[in-house]
């Protein structure tokens, strides 16, 4: 057949297609998100998330270690209080969780980057990212809580401060306090385009972070929406974000690509608990490959225009990018 143009040409071998690869992944855009827990001495899984471990802050360093021996020097910190009250005081006290987890990876881990999660969920008697009035979440009154929080994860050593709670105005409020206390130089990595999703049901096991009553709905994003997705992130931008979020991943590639195409900041994604879950219990049953789809999966969220991928596969991702699988 008289052909001059034949795209299989450059499918003919692996040397030429990595030579063409569109999608170019690395490991320094890796974050490898890890809960901290009040104790001693434990390591605990996660039933919901298997190969996933809650750590009491002697044994956190352990699993740094693992993670900076793998190529992965990013981590965003997730706090598990003992004690939880109305306005999540565990999240902003001087000896919390999250911050006693800063000052001791800092302190043995300084080339590690460190980003706090900045919410209320795992710190609230009630489980919502704010303060309630009644049973509706305080947006304005919240914001001065936000604040607090981030404030106090950079004074313990986080690097970044990353929101998570979608209030309107909290990255403004945010930088105020960042700048007003000498943190100029502190980035915030907006969940800026958070939807309301089914995918963060282990999440909320793993943290206990599960709304006492009703859901997140009035704050988090209709999944209906890109539009919308858009005009968040366009209004953290305007107040500050230096780096814009879209929670979940995979079922969000659109939004991804949509976000990207709008906004001249780095995008970040997370490839939330449901996710990880999903996958390993459809490994566990012999239905898939996990190696394969982990490759797969983290093909597809760069390819939609992610910069930078949260994600508990971080590890493994790290170990496929040096063996040539994926990157």
């Amino acid at each position: 057949m008289d052909m001059i143009i034949r795209p299989r040409r450059l499918r003919n071998g692996s040397t030429l297609r990595k030579m063409v690869r569109e999608t170019r992944m690395d490991k320094s855009s890796l974050i490898y998100p890890m809960f901290v827990r009040e104790g001693e001495n434990i390591r605990e899984e996660i039933p919901t998330m298997p190969g996933q471990y809650r750590y009491s802050v002697d044994q956190m360093p352990y699993k740094l270690e693992e993670l900076l021996k793998a190529g992965v020097d990013k981590v965003m910190f997730f706090g598990i209080p003992d004690h939880k009250d109305a306005c999540g005081s565990g999240a902003y006290a001087q000896d919390g969780i999250v911050q006693k987890a800063f000052r001791k990876a800092k302190e043995e881990f300084p080339q590690m980057y460190l980003i706090g999660d900045v919410c209320m969920c795992e710190y609230t008697s009630h489980g919502h990212c704010g303060i309630l009035r009644g049973e509706y979440v305080d947006n304005d009154k919240t914001l001065e809580y936000l604040a607090k929080i981030a404030l106090s994860q950079v004074q313990a050593g986080a690097d970044m401060v990353a929101p998570s709670d979608m209030m309107d105005g909290r990255i403004a409020a945010i930088r105020n306090m960042l700048d007003k206390n000498g943190c100029l130089e502190t980035p915030i990595m907006s969940y800026a385009v958070k939807y309301a999703s089914a995918f963060y049901g282990p999440f909320r096991d793993a943290a206990g972070s599960a709304p006492a009553f009703g859901d997140r709905k009035s704050y988090q994003m209709d999944y209906h929406n890109v539009r919308e997705g858009v005009k968040e992130a366009l209004l953290d931008m305007e107040e500050g974000a230096d780096i814009i979020m879209v929670k979940p991943a995979l079922s969000y590639l659109d939004v991804i690509a949509r976000v990207k195409e709008t906004i001249d900041l780095p995008v970040a994604a997370y490839g939330v608990s449901g996710e990880y879950a999903l996958i390993k219990a459809g490994a566990a049953l012999g239905y898939v490959d996990e190696d394969a789809i982990v490759c797969e999966m983290a093909a597809s969220v760069y390819r939609a225009g992610t910069d930078i991928f949260l994600t508990y596969y971080a590890e493994k991702i790290a170990q496929f990018m040096d063996e040539g699988r994926i990157g």
